[in-house]
């Protein structure tokens, strides 16, 4: 069983950055690919990005290209999600996905990811 924490989560301005962190306890983090999802309230929970093990391959939903960026660091067991120009309508409860390896049509399927965090809670002001 894997465990994921996210952190970093918080209240900005529109227009800010944040930077949020999901730590995992296994051993064999590189083999996992990893996803952020969100959920606004009253919303499906949808894909943000994710990152293969080796992280040469990321992937961007269309909302957030160009202003977020997600990364990894293997000896950290961590992945991050950089957050910039955030925007109103990225308000949401922002969660940390993993599974090992990941065929192309598994990256952003929410149900193709059996490890999930708690989710931290973000929050953009107009």
């Amino acid at each position: 069983q894997v465990q994921l924490v996210e952190s970093g989560g918080g209240l900005v301005q529109a227009g800010g950055s944040l930077r949020l962190s999901c730590a995992a306890s296994t051993r064999t983090f590189s083999s996992y690919t990893m996803a952020w999802f969100r959920q606004a309230p009253g919303k499906e929970r949808e894909f943000v990005t994710a990152v293969r093990g080796n992280g040469a391959s990321t992937y961007y939903a269309d909302s957030v290209k160009g202003r977020f960026t997600i990364s990894r660091d293997n000896a950290k067991n961590t992945v991050y999600l950089q957050m910039n120009s955030l925007k109103p309508e990225d308000t949401a409860v922002y969660y940390c996905a993993g599974r090992v390896v990941a065929s192309p049509n598994d990256i952003t399927r929410r149900t193709a990811y059996p490890y999930w965090g708690q989710g931290t809670q973000v929050t953009v002001s107009s």
